[in-house]
């Protein structure tokens, strides 16, 4: 009788998929652009935007404002950390620019808007326009 083994494909896309992540490094930059996590909040006078923009300076960070569009945009730098001797076994943070724009429901007062950046969180408060009342007219 012939022996059989039996062979299964998954095993070994496993077996190799395991043996390189503990020893190769691996890529996982992603090939579209990053964009940025963001919570969006409305009151009566106005909206409240909080980003997360983790390990950016606050110079690298650029805010637009126009009518009831946002766009927020960064760059994250790569710092060299690796020493002389040393290789890089692992890289997952992201380094590149991000970016995110959106429309408000309506439009916002860019004079009176104000914006703060601490511990990776980027604030901005962003004041709703007044709108134009409307003009009644007599009729003679």
């Amino acid at each position: 009788m012939a022996n059989i083994a039996r062979f299964n494909t998954l095993d070994n896309a496993l077996d190799e998929l395991m043996r390189g992540f503990f020893v190769r490094p691996m890529n996982f930059e992603p090939a579209a652009p990053v964009q940025l996590r963001v919570d969006v909040t409305e009151n009566d006078t106005g909206y409240v935007v909080r980003a997360e923009i983790p390990g950016v300076k606050k110079d690298d960070i650029n805010v637009g404002i126009d009518g009831n569009q946002v766009e927020i945009s960064a760059e994250v730098k790569r710092e060299k950390e690796a020493k002389d001797g040393e290789k890089v076994l692992r890289s997952e943070r992201y380094y590149g620019k991000v970016y995110r724009a959106f429309a408000l429901g309506q439009d916002v007062d860019e004079n009176s808007t104000q914006a703060r950046y601490a511990d990776g969180i980027l604030e901005l408060t962003l004041p709703k326009k007044a709108s134009a009342a409307a003009k009644r007219i007599t009729i003679q």
